[in-house]
């Protein structure tokens, strides 16, 4: 089953929160574990970024009432986290929770003929997993790799992710499980 690897939001201004600062150089470690995997497997990475406009036409509605913006293109906020790769992997530019709202990725994958993703990044309650309820609405399979994943709040995470793997059956994988899946996919 062809598939590619998202990772979503390893950016500074997430790990700006102590909940993910603290986790930093794990989750950068097991992300470069993970690319590192996949481009040996010949499996697509993508990076997903958030990013919003300075002038408030990309801000979401908390955003708005709160009147704060956050994450503006080209800050240091916006900026991967140091020690990232991503030196010859392609960038997707979001401006909300999903990967896939506004953002041409549904098409993007259908075209490559991509039908399993593995998701990686923070937060889990939020990004990852409305990027992962979506993939399901789009019928893209999908798996958490369990090392990669990150959150500020872990009972909502643990929550979210009991969720949509017993109703969407998206498993955790670990890093194991994820290079067997990883390999498996070049072979096919």
């Amino acid at each position: 089953m062809k598939t590619a690897v998202l990772m979503i939001d390893l950016q500074n201004a997430y790990f700006e929160d102590p909940a993910l600062a603290s986790r930093r150089e794990s989750v950068v470690e097991a992300a470069n574990l993970l690319v590192r995997t996949a481009t040996a497997a010949q499996v697509p990475v993508l990076l997903v970024r958030t990013e919003h406009q300075r002038d408030q036409s990309t801000w979401t509605l908390n955003m708005l009432d709160d009147d704060q913006g956050f994450i503006f293109e080209g800050s240091e906020q916006a900026s991967f986290l140091p020690g990232l790769l991503t030196d010859g992997l392609e960038s997707i530019v979001k401006t909300r929770d999903s990967a896939f709202f506004g953002t041409g990725l549904a098409e993007r994958l259908r075209r490559e003929g991509v039908e399993r993703l593995v998701l990686a990044g923070v937060a889990t309650h939020d990004c990852v997993a409305q990027t992962a309820a979506d993939a399901f609405a789009h019928n893209f399979r999908v798996v958490f790799a369990k090392d990669v994943i990150a959150s500020t709040n872990e009972d909502y995470a643990g929550s979210m992710l009991q969720i949509l793997g017993e109703e969407y059956r998206q498993p955790v994988l670990g890093r194991g499980a994820i290079a067997e899946l990883l390999a498996g996919a070049r072979e096919r």
